[in-house]
């Protein structure tokens, strides 16, 4: 049996997103904590000097190439509390787009306004946003335009606030909470106002065409991936 129900496909199609609430639980979620607590301090300084030099930019912060940093990534890439419907909806042919594991921290607006990340014609192209920490309102949790993925938009708003944008739902969450969403409907991280930084992992999905060659973007992994489906979402096989 899938681990999704009808409803929650439908809810996929019709309204873009899709919230999972405990989807990393337990002894997961911790590992998934301590990890990327662990990793994100051994970069700072170098970030700080970019941030100096104006070669980065200073409200959003990425552990440089996470899934070769802790397993717990490659974990969560095929997780099943989400991946199962991920997986359904590339009738089998999920192929992995890439990784981000990102702390946003206080800031008076947003690193981003609202935007699709492809044209509403393009191929679907899923993404899955995990909370590490809890995220309260107002602390950069995640917003988006229900519907907006039927809709062909224009690339970019940036309003005053995104919370002008109208009919637009935010969603705060406990550490664990993920969302499923359709990319090219209007996303935006909101903003910042409290005093501690948003911790989330962003990951990206899009279907492997038939008769594609094997990759050698992930070898590295190879040993992580001992299931056919694995070895498939990191285009170790040849399709």
């Amino acid at each position: 049996m899938p681990a999704f129900t009808a409803a929650q496909k439908e809810h996929l199609q019709e309204q873009g997103f899709l919230l999972i609430e405990d989807a990393i639980q337990g002894d997961t979620l911790h590992r998934l904590q301590t990890t990327f607590d662990h990793w994100s301090p051994q970069f700072k300084e170098e970030w700080l000097e970019q941030i100096a030099s104006g070669d980065t930019c200073p409200t959003w912060f990425d552990i440089p190439d996470p899934l070769f940093k802790d397993e717990i990534f490659v974990d969560l890439t095929d997780h099943p509390s989400y991946f199962d419907l991920i997986d359904h909806c590339y009738n089998g042919r999920s192929c992995f787009a890439g990784m981000s594991a990102r702390a946003v921290p206080p800031w008076p607006l947003s690193y981003t306004g609202w935007h699709p990340d492809q044209l509403h014609s393009d191929a679907l192209h899923l993404k899955v946003q995990v909370y590490i920490d809890d995220v309260p309102a107002q602390c950069g949790e995640f917003g988006y335009v229900p519907g907006s993925h039927k809709i062909d938009q224009a690339t970019y708003y940036r309003s005053i606030r995104n919370d002008l944008m109208p009919d637009h739902i935010t969603f705060p969450g406990k550490a664990g909470t993920a969302i499923l969403f359709n990319s090219c409907g209007l996303h935006t991280a909101m903003d910042n106002s409290t005093r501690q930084a948003r911790k989330s992992v962003i990951m990206g999905y899009y279907r492997r065409p038939p008769g594609a060659a094997a990759s050698s973007k992930h070898t590295a992994l190879a040993h992580l991936c001992t299931t056919p489906q694995r070895r498939s979402l990191f285009e170790l096989e040849a399709a």
